[in-house]
């Protein structure tokens, strides 16, 4: 039997107040780890989503940093159709871009990879301002600029319309290479365009050609090209001599069909204002207030070459297109554009401006193709000319 004494009784309470002591202490330690965590769940949070405060364009907040984005730029023009320009980004610079109100936050795997991701995102937003539409060519153009180190606004790449088509769309350089290949050909007498497929060497010429006729600082406008797949003996094909040159000049009529239209092109023919003609019947004369147009010079000899550049009269401009890794000619024979590269480079009033796969305004699968072989021929340049 226990004593119910008075020291007994103090015990007990004794022992009671220290059991809420401790419990209090318990739950007081629960309830300040919960306030912590809760605090370090929302400083998380806040981290993912750049910070609860708006920050500045180009503030960074927790490793982000914030582009903002216009309230009335085109969202859809800027992703792309199923952000598949936002995904060209991401794939070039390794960088997670994350929507976040009306601001984009950007981080890299380093430094170097944020600013490169933050300034094609800056160009992007720049182009739209002033009516640029975007695609996949000219994003992906945009973003090799930048790795490079160069800006496409800067440049202007696009800020000088040559003309319009018949449809009402404005011919223009897509590049910084096709801008100067333009401006050489406003300034010089004779301009070489040499570069790979898809770089719009012909269709800007035919181009600079019509805009040239219309405001008469030519008289008449001469396309060539040299048959050499026939061997410019074209006797055994049906037809008379304009359906037997005919699929070789295609091309240029292509591009003529697009920039005049096919009844005004066919019009300007029959008047001999325009003329497609193979180079074999340039021989003999002597071509004044014309603008005149070598394509796929890359197939003529150096014979060819001298016969076609020495047909100049007053008053002309001539331009020279070709591209020297696909030269058609028989074994032996030597390119004349090769050729003219090496003797006329520093001869005043010509110039020779060289496109490069960046230039490519076909298919992205174009500009692939050509750096696979390019690389393949780097490494391998023994197998070049084997036929």
């Amino acid at each position: 039997m226990i004593r119910n004494t008075g020291f007994h009784q103090y015990v007990r309470r004794a022992a009671f107040m220290a059991a809420e002591d401790v419990s209090g202490a318990a739950g007081a330690a629960m309830e300040q780890a919960e306030v912590q965590t809760e605090g370090q769940t929302q400083a998380e949070a806040e981290s993912a989503a750049g910070g609860s405060k708006p920050a500045e364009a180009g503030s960074r907040s927790s490793g982000f940093t914030r582009v903002e984005v216009p309230d009335d730029l085109d969202r859809e023009e800027l992703f792309g159709n199923m952000d598949y320009n936002i995904q060209l980004i991401r794939e070039a610079t390794s960088a997670q871009i994350l929507q976040r109100g009306d601001s984009l936050l950007v981080k890299g795997q380093d430094e170097e990879g944020t600013q490169l991701a933050v300034g094609i995102l800056e160009e992007l937003v720049a182009m739209i301002e002033r009516k640029e539409l975007l695609d996949a060519q000219k994003v992906n153009y945009v973003i090799q600029l930048k790795t490079q180190g160069v800006s496409y606004s800067e440049n202007n790449v696009s800020s000088d319309i040559i003309c319009f088509t018949t449809k009402g769309k404005p011919i223009k350089p897509k590049t910084i290479g096709q801008k100067k290949y333009v401006e050489s050909m406003k300034k010089r007498d004779v301009t070489f365009a040499i570069g790979p497929a898809g770089t719009g060497k012909t269709y800007i010429a035919v181009a600079m050609a019509c805009t040239a006729l219309k405001a008469k600082d030519v008289q008449k406008i001469i396309l060539t090209r040299p048959a050499v797949e026939a061997g410019e003996n074209l006797g055994f094909l049906p037809g008379d001599l304009q359906e037997k040159v005919d699929p070789y000049l295609r091309p240029l009529y292509d591009a003529l069909y697009d920039v005049l239209g096919r009844e005004k092109a066919i019009s300007l023919q029959e008047k001999e204002i325009i003329e497609v003609v193979p180079l074999a019947y340039m021989r003999g004369r002597t071509l004044d207030d014309a603008f005149i147009i070598l394509d796929e010079a890359q197939n003529t000899t150096r014979e060819q070459m001298k016969m076609f550049l020495t047909r100049m009269g007053f008053g002309s401009r001539m331009v020279i297109t070709g591209d020297v890794t696909q030269i058609d000619l028989p074994r032996g024979k030597k390119s004349g554009l090769i050729d003219a590269g090496h003797i006329l480079k520093g001869v005043k009033g010509i110039d020779f401006c060289y496109l490069k796969d960046v230039d490519v305004v076909r298919h992205e699968m174009v500009k692939r193709i050509i750096k696979a072989y390019d690389a393949y021929y780097h490494r391998h340049p023994e197998t070049r000319d084997e036929r």
